[in-house]
This record gives structure tokens, C-alpha cells and sequence, in this order.
């Protein structure tokens, strides 16, 4: 049923995919990345289904008081979040994924979709702590791709990791570019 949604909403949206083979994994963190708008999970959904992927990710739980939306951003792979209480989502997600056969953990790295200084690095944290790999997933507004077109595994050297990371990203374009910061991280003086 998802994978029919993706191809109908790709179809009349102009989005195509481009998920290599090599990246089909079923346990992983994924970065979301740039988020700039509400539609990065109109179209990274489709993506991601039509990748092969199965993706949860957390949002905050504001919407669950409607049943109908709800039931949907569950259908989706929503785990809700009170973001009013410390949840420590790292050692959760940690233990998400350990007590899971198959998670793909879709993290926004930016945290937001307004402009922010930088990245959120608990998709860094969750990935290297559970011994699993980064998947960089991307929007490509100008090309009008979902994709994921890199992996790596948390090494021992942070700031390495953050740069190839952050090479990836610098030419993808987002929806809005104005809010999306390329340097994902403040780098040691």
C-alpha cells in the first residue's frame, strides 16, 4: 500500500528516487537532511518506501490528540515525542534499535525546520553508542530527488566523520536555502 502511495505521489509531484542498492539496509540511523519545510516528509517518504526502506522517526506528539492524524503519522512510522519532558532520545533510540531486528531511525538533523547555527548531533551519538551506520538521505529541490547516496560508520575521529558529512550536503539543494545551514558543526579552535 505505501509503495503505491509513493509511485502516485511521485508521479503527480515529478520526484524520483535514487537509492543504490549498496544502501538497502534494514538497520541503520538515517540523517533527514536539509530540512527546511513541511514537505521534506511529503517527498522523503515516498523516497524512502520506494527505496525499500521502512522508516520511524520522531515527531512531536502535539498531533496525537486528533485520532485521524494519529492513526496516520503511525501508518507513517511516527514515534511520538513529548518535547516538554527530558526524554534522553539518545539512550532510548539506542535501545530502540539494540532490541530491534529491522529499524531504520530517520533523525532531522537539523532539529528544526527554521535556520539554526548548527546540526543536532544525536544522530551521531545513537549511531556510534548502537554500533550501527549513518545513512545520508537527502532532498535535492533543484534536481527533484529523494535519495540516499552515502553511508559511513562512526569512527573514532568526530570531526572527520562531521566533514565528510558535511561535504555531502554542501550540493544539495533545499527548499528553502535561506534556512538551511551547510557547516553542521562548530569546529575546534
Amino acid at each position: 500500500m505505501k509503495k503505491l502511495l509513493a509511485k502516485f505521489v511521485n508521479f503527480i509531484t515529478g520526484w524520483h528516487v535514487n537509492v543504490p542498492e549498496k544502501f538497502r539496509i534494514k538497520k541503520a540511523v538515517m540523517i533527514a537532511a536539509p530540512h527546511t519545510s513541511n514537505w521534506d516528509l511529503i517527498h522523503a517518504l515516498p523516497g524512502l518506501w520506494l527505496g525499500g526502506y521502512r522508516p520511524r522517526f520522531f515527531i512531536k506528539d502535539d498531533f496525537k490528540k486528533i485520532p485521524i492524524i494519529n492513526w496516520l503519522l503511525k501508518w507513517v512510522g511516527a514515534i511520538w515525542v513529548n518535547r516538554k519532558k527530558n526524554n534522553n532520545l539518545i539512550k532510548h533510540s539506542v535501545e530502540m534499535l539494540n532490541r530491534e531486528k529491522e529499524l531504520l531511525l530517520l533523525v532531522p538533523a537539523e532539529g528544526t525546520r527554521s535556520a539554526v547555527d548548527k546540526w543536532k548531533l544525536g544522530f551521531y551519538h545513537i549511531a556510534k553508542e548502537a554500533g550501527l551506520p549513518i545513512l545520508l538521505s537527502y532532498l535535492d529541490y533543484a534536481k527533484k530527488e529523494a535519495g540516499v547516496g552515502k553511508m559511513i560508520y562512526p569512527s573514532d575521529d568526530f570531526e572527520k566523520d562531521m566533514l565528510e558529512i558535511e561535504n555531502f550536503y554542501k550540493n544539495i539543494t533545499p527548499k528553502y536555502p535561506e534556512k538551511y545551514n551547510k557547516q553542521i558543526f562548530i569546529r575546534k579552535k
